[in-house]
């Protein structure tokens, strides 16, 4: 069974590891000791606290996406019909490719929170090095 330090989970949520802390002494999040002392949690545990956390934190909008990613906009380019936004997301750059149209209308400009949703038929997963 994979296992994942504090640190390694504060790494993958994009948190502190003071914040994963709190969750594991509060109880939300459940953690063990390995034989050096270290607090370790389960991949299972980690996933279900993962998906939890998810379907608590709804936007109470009713969409078939699933994939969102909340961020800061860095740069948008516009030209006469087109925009391309950047969002940095925690460690996650993503672009999008818009109608200018829409990025005025919502009001995209560098600064703006902004929540990127994804929904693809044609995700690839990579595993790291």
């Amino acid at each position: 069974m994979t296992t994942f330090r504090i640190s390694e989970v504060a790494a993958l949520l994009g948190v502190s590891a003071d914040t994963v802390r709190r969750w594991v002494d509060s109880g939300r999040l459940a953690a063990t000791r390995e034989e050096r002392g270290h607090r370790i949690v389960s991949g299972p545990d980690l996933a279900a606290f993962v998906r939890d956390q998810g379907r608590q934190n709804g936007s109470g909008r009713f969409s078939s996406a699933r994939n969102r990613m909340r961020g800061i906009v860095t740069d948008v380019v516009r030209d006469g019909v087109m925009a391309q936004v950047e969002i940095q997301a925690g460690p996650f750059r993503l672009v999008s490719l818009m109608s200018r149209e829409a990025a005025d209308e919502l009001g995209l400009d560098v600064g703006v929170v902004a929540e990127a949703v994804i929904k693809s038929t044609n995700v690839v997963v990579e595993l790291p090095e």
